[in-house]
C-alpha cells in the first residue's frame, strides 16, 4: 500500500537519497511545518521524499528501529517505511509509527500542535486516544 501511494507521489516531488542528506532534509521539513526537528529520528535512511502539492512525505530506511525518547520517558518504533500528509504544524495519515504505553505498541496515527504557543505536542491514535507532551521533548538532541 505505502509503494503505491508513494508511486502516485513521486512524480512532482522532491527526492533524495543517502542517509546524511536525508536527516538534512527531514530537518529541514519539519522545520518548514513547524514541528520539533527531532521528531524523526530515522537510522540509516535511503530515500526521503516530499511533493509538496499533495503535502505527501515519505522516509525509507534500510531496517526497521526503536528511538528512546529520554525527556518523555518513551520508545518510539518506526517500520522501514513512514509515510504521512502534513501541513504546518500537523502531521495525519501517519503509517509506519508506534509508541510504546504501558507494555503495549500503538499505533500513532497523527500529530499536531494546537496550542498558540507552540509548547505541546499531541499525538493521537486511530482508535481515538491522545496523548499530549512538551514539544521541546521532541527537539534534537
Amino acid at each position: 500500500m505505502a509503494q503505491q501511494v508513494i508511486g502516485n507521489n513521486r512524480q512532482s516531488a522532491e527526492v533524495y537519497t543517502g542517509h546524511d542528506l536525508c536527516l538534512k532534509k527531514v530537518v529541514e521539513i519539519l522545520g518548514e511545518l513547524n514541528m520539533p526537528r527531532g521528531l524523526l529520528p530515522l537510522n540509516n535512511m535511503e530515500e526521503v521524499g516530499y511533493n509538496r502539492s499533495t503535502g505527501f512525505l515519505w522516509l525509507k530506511q534500510k531496517k526497521e528501529t526503536t528511538h528512546h525518547f529520554k525527556t518523555v520517558g518513551r520508545n518510539v518504533w518506526y517500520a522501514k517505511e513512514v509515510t504521512a500528509y502534513v501541513k504546518d504544524k500537523k502531521v495525519m495519515r501517519l503509517s509506519g509509527v508506534k509508541a510504546k504505553e504501558l507494555m503495549l505498541w500503538m499505533s500513532v496515527a497523527g500529530m499536531s500542535i494546537e496550542d498558540p504557543e507552540g509548547k505541546k505536542l499531541t499525538f493521537s491514535t486511530p482508535t481515538g486516544l491522545v496523548k499530549i507532551f512538551p514539544a521541546s521533548a521532541f527537539e534534537l538532541e
